[in-house]
């Protein structure tokens, strides 16, 4: 699974990195322990609001990690969707609809898994790349009951990342990895106009393995109060 992750670039570089169009709200600024339920930014495509039939186009924006599905009676089911199995999303009713018509990716540098040792304990481990991640995200919009339609917070916005079976090379610290968006995909993956199950299955299946390097860090990342630079660095 993916319960951690870092994300230290500001919403210039993602722009630039994702061709973003629109950059909707402030920039949340760096973090390198994002947790779930936090606020996080997303990229994803959609038409202009009240012109369904309009063009699509590329924004990010802020969404809070933990997928609240629009009929959810309860925004605090998020915390227990926060990450989606890929294998299951065209099937399972929390998750079906995005996966139709409400794709994303959610920028990283890396994130954090943790090994279980032979003694018990668990080693934390920071995976990354050579240049920005982009997980594979579904995302929702939640309309709050108790606010009034023309209210600025009536609509929550919320995202899962998208797991799949770890390779060899990064099975050996979890048997879940988050499905990475190589850039050759990037635009079908966010593409609106794809509504098919089977052609969002067959998107799916055509994600490559992801060539990531595991780093050893430092326990303190498993404390969603500290946050820096530092946690990415090696252990030693």
């Amino acid at each position: 699974m993916c319960g951690r992750y870092a994300n230290a670039r500001r919403d210039t570089d993602l722009a630039a990195a994702f061709r973003v169009d629109d950059i909707v709200g402030d920039d949340l600024g760096p973090s390198w322990n994002v947790a779930p339920m936090q606020d996080v930014r997303a990229v994803l495509e959609r038409s202009p609001r009240g012109e369904p039939d309009g063009a699509a186009t590329r924004q990010l924006r802020t969404t809070r990690w933990g997928l609240v599905p629009s009929w959810s009676r309860d925004p605090r089911t998020g915390a227990r969707l926060i990450n989606a199995r890929s294998e299951t999303i065209t099937e399972k009713p929390s998750f079906k609809a995005a996966a139709l018509r409400r794709r994303c990716l959610v920028p990283a540098d890396g994130y954090y898994e943790w090994q279980k040792l032979e003694d018990g304990q668990k080693q934390p481990y920071f995976l990354h790349g050579d240049a920005p991640l982009a997980f594979a995200g579904l995302y929702e919009l939640w309309p709050d009951p108790t606010l009034p339609d023309d209210h600025p917070g009536r609509w929550l916005w919320t995202n899962t990342i998208l797991t799949t079976t770890a390779t060899d090379a990064l099975g050996h610290i979890h048997d879940r990895t988050p499905v990475i968006v190589p850039p050759d995909l990037v635009d079908d993956w966010l593409d609106p106009a794809t509504t098919d199950a089977a052609d969002v299955r067959a998107m799916i299946d055509a994600m490559p393995s992801p060539t990531l390097t595991p780093r050893r860090v430092g326990k303190a990342v498993g404390n969603v109060r500290n946050d820096g630079p530092e946690l990415v660095e090696e252990a030693r």
